[in-house]
């Protein structure tokens, strides 16, 4: 878990690509409402598909799944989703 005050926590901690996870990858298809994704937070439930962010994926609006607490935002760009099994 990231402290509240990101700002003094190194930027490559806070890109997903920093936290591999076997079985999951960067995708810039947008994941539907409900479905399970990867975010450096951990796992987290996709709430809300908001506008597109400067590199064109949309903005998702994130609740983690297995503790409480206020929701957050990421890029779909910034998390990882399940690969397909015919992949």
């Amino acid at each position: 878990m990231l402290p509240k005050n990101t700002s003094r926590v190194p930027r490559k901690l806070l890109d997903i690509e920093s936290h591999p996870q076997e079985g999951w990858e960067v995708s810039t298809m947008t994941p539907q409402v409900g479905a399970t994704v990867h975010s450096v937070e951990g796992f987290a439930e996709v709430v809300r598909i908001l506008g597109k962010v400067t590199d064109g994926t949309r903005l998702l609006e994130l609740k983690i799944v297995d503790r409480e607490g206020p929701s957050f935002f990421a890029a779909t760009s910034n998390v990882l989703q399940e690969q397909d099994a015919d992949s």
